[in-house]
């Protein structure tokens, strides 16, 4: 029988990098480099259904549609934004698929010497409300009825599809494997070593460190975090992260993971966490028994939810 071996590729993907992680016999290199790129593969064809960037796809057509008329689309886009509209009722419009339809008023790839006025910040959430979204089921019809309003998956869409790639990896027999897409993580079986494979927190503070590790088998993970990007201005830092219903950068914490079952979940609930503060955010998830959440304030002060604290098993680096 053949020693299991792992194997590692990557391509850039969905602005991002998408790798793929594989456990497999040791003299079959070329067989686990084909099963690779049938994940990659995978990524491609549901790229050119749930982008909301490239012409031609769903959600392209979708977009260009609102306040016009409604698209007929296929199963996967339809379900998918149907599950979208749900995690937006259960964080109360905190996560929100028409956030893209946001105006640029705050920049965080170049320079600004002063915030935008109050008026600017106003206008610029106006168009941002998910409630614009009707879907036909009996048709599988999506229409945005507002003109200025987009859907924008992101986080989600990024999740389904490391999803989609696990199911197509187990499908050709991977029993052990890892999918990164731009840090929405999904594994399942133990790594090389027999063990759940470890997952590092970035450090806030430190480029390419890592803050703790977190050991994750069978699940997904995300981390929503404020210290990559930011606007300096007249030397107080505002986080790239905004709060959908002020328009304003979002304060008070550095980052925050969240552990669950299905990664479609992990981001989209690391991102309304953030949003909701530690408080809150807290207690939104110490009310489901399969989410955790490990949070880190501005202070580096580290905070878990209960089920998190109870399984005692975030490594931290010294």
């Amino acid at each position: 029988m053949s020693l299991l071996k792992t194997y590692s590729q990557s391509i850039p993907s969905m602005s991002t990098k998408l790798e793929l992680t594989i456990l497999y016999a040791e003299d079959k290199e070329e067989e686990a480099s084909a099963i690779i790129q049938k994940g990659f593969d995978e990524a491609n064809r549901l790229i050119k259904i749930i982008s909301a960037w490239e012409a031609g796809t769903e959600l392209y057509a979708v977009n260009q549609q609102a306040g016009i008329a409604p698209v007929a689309v296929g199963d996967e886009l339809f379900f998918l934004v149907k599950r979208s509209i749900k995690i937006s009722d259960l964080t109360e419009g905190l996560f929100d698929v028409t956030f893209a339809s946001i105006d640029k008023v705050w920049f965080f790839d170049r320079p600004m010497t002063m915030k935008p006025a109050e008026e600017e910040i106003i206008n610029s959430i106006r168009n941002i409300n998910y409630k614009y979204i009707r879907l036909d089921e009996a048709n599988k019809t999506i229409f945005i009825t507002n003109k200025g309003t987009k859907i924008e998956l992101g986080a989600i869409g990024k999740g389904y599809i490391a999803n989609k790639i696990k199911l197509c990896l187990q499908q050709q027999g991977v029993t052990s494997g890892l999918v990164n897409a731009g840090g929405d993580l999904v594994c399942w079986g133990p790594n090389a070593y027999g063990e759940p494979w470890k997952i590092g927190v970035a450090d806030p503070h430190k480029e390419e460190n890592y803050i703790a590790w977190i050991p994750v088998q069978d699940k997904a993970i995300a981390t929503s975090g404020s210290y990559e990007r930011f606007a300096l201005i007249d030397g107080i830092r505002y986080s790239h992260i905004i709060h959908p219903r002020t328009g304003y950068p979002v304060e008070g914490l550095h980052s925050v993971t969240v552990m669950s079952p299905d990664v479609e979940l992990c981001d989209a609930i690391a991102t309304s966490v953030f949003l909701m503060g530690l408080e809150k955010g807290l207690e939104f998830v110490n009310q489901f028994h399969d989410i955790e959440c490990f949070i880190i304030d501005n202070n580096n002060n580290f905070y878990y939810s209960d089920n998190l604290i109870q399984k005692k098993y975030v490594e931290v680096s010294s």
